[in-house]
């Protein structure tokens, strides 16, 4: 093979290595764009849902993934003899846990309630201290969710391992079988009820998905210009 046909095979292979690295760089443009459209279609959701005003549980059961976030009531007893306590919940960047207690109510479904944040014990072995719950039956509002929502953290909106929701965990500590959606405590028939600190909405932001894709569009033309000025250097040189 004399050198001519060298340069012209090396020329092809550089082509063909740059042809790659644009349509990955495509590629993730395109994925990061759905990205931040499902992210921006669940915040919408959540936005719409949150802010409806309370209907009854009964009411929204038959389809609870149609409703999530939204306020819901209904009726029925604590079992404080059932509560779990969820690590690594911080309140203003004071460490504490998520209160998750079972709930009766009176349609005899159980399910978990998730009762607000406490704060932590001084030390490891410290008890936190728990809220009182009333022990007869009362009537609650809170947020229907279900068990693979979203997690409180900034940019990604969905665990990786959706069958390892908050509901999955909870029975799994507790040997307890409950529905696959729980309800996020806001108040109820007593001033007790109220959560001190009541979990909240996940932030509503839609992430940097959509300068991501833009990035990596912008990346594409690098890989393109740079290809371009690499042949215009070779032809240039075969002038000379």
């Amino acid at each position: 093979m004399n050198s001519s046909s060298k340069r012209e095979s090396y020329s092809l292979l550089k082509s063909l290595v740059a042809l790659l690295l644009i349509v990955g760089c495509l590629w993730a443009a395109q994925w990061q764009y759905h990205r931040g459209v499902d992210r921006h279609a669940r915040n919408s959701v959540i936005e719409m849902n949150s802010a409806k005003k309370p209907v009854a549980l009964t009411e929204v059961i038959a389809n609870p993934a149609a409703h999530e976030w939204q306020p819901v009531t209904t009726e029925g007893t604590f079992d404080s003899e059932s509560q779990i306590l969820l690590r690594n919940r911080y309140s203003e960047g004071v460490y504490g846990f998520e209160l998750l207690t079972r709930f009766a109510d009176t349609s005899g479904r159980f399910f978990w309630v998730d009762c607000g944040w406490v704060k932590a014990g001084e030390n490891a072995t410290t008890q936190p201290k728990l809220p009182e719950l009333p022990s007869g039956q009362v009537s609650i509002t809170g947020r229907l969710r279900l068990d693979s929502s979203l997690p409180r953290g900034s940019f990604f909106a969905i665990p990786g391992n959706k069958s390892d929701g908050l509901v999955s965990k909870a029975n799994a500590q507790s040997g307890s079988a409950t529905e696959n959606f729980y309800i996020d405590l806001l108040s109820g028939s007593t001033a007790s009820l109220t959560p001190d600190v009541p979990a909240q909405l996940p932030e509503l932001s839609d992430g940097p998905h959509m300068a991501y894709a833009l990035q990596w569009v912008f990346f594409g033309g690098l890989v393109v210009y740079g290809r371009f000025l690499i042949r215009r250097d070779v032809l240039s040189s075969k002038e000379l």
